[in-house]
């Protein structure tokens, strides 16, 4: 019985739904922009200066929040290259992404989970990584170690082999 009971009050505190819906996404835009427009579940919004979108599902749990570059047609190759890079080390919970000829500073999550922190720093990520293109690449303070530089890059010359688990 004491175990039972262990349980009905352990098992609450691992619940990590935090209840995410478009009237809080919708507030929480509204707090930390500049001007908002748009309606539940797709806004745009500016913060100095630079448009960010959200666009989101509440039946299918999910949402984005996006922020247009540049046209990716004219940007050369090894900016684009730099910012493949950048999503594995300087970019951490947003990427860099192409699609319809525009690179985007993109976070993608499902909705439901996410808390206001949460949704308040993808914002201020997406508009870091959308303002430190072509320079840091750096959506926070924050990188993960490695060799970021073109010139220190190894040539791989074949497959890399994994061992069977």
């Amino acid at each position: 019985m004491k175990k039972l009971l262990f349980l009905f009050l352990i098992i609450p505190l691992f619940s990590f739904s935090q209840g995410m819906n478009n009237e809080k996404l919708e507030s929480i835009y509204a707090t930390v922009s500049d001007s908002i427009q748009g309606s539940l579940g797709g806004w745009q919004f500016y913060i100095k200066n630079i448009p960010i979108m959200s666009i989101t599902d509440e039946n299918h749990n999910r949402m984005r929040i996006i922020s247009p570059i540049a046209n990716s047609n004219t940007i050369g190759e090894d900016l684009l290259k730099a910012a493949l890079v950048a999503n594995f080390h300087t970019a951490l919970d947003v990427k860099y992404a192409v699609s319809d000829g525009v690179l985007w500073s993109v976070f993608i999550h499902p909705l439901k989970e996410l808390s206001d922190d949460q949704v308040k720093d993808a914002v201020s990520q997406v508009y870091y990584a959308n303002v430190n293109f072509g320079t840091t690449f750096a959506s926070t303070s924050l990188t993960f170690p490695g060799n970021i530089s073109d010139k220190k890059e190894k040539e791989i010359d074949e497959t890399p082999k994994f061992k069977k688990l």
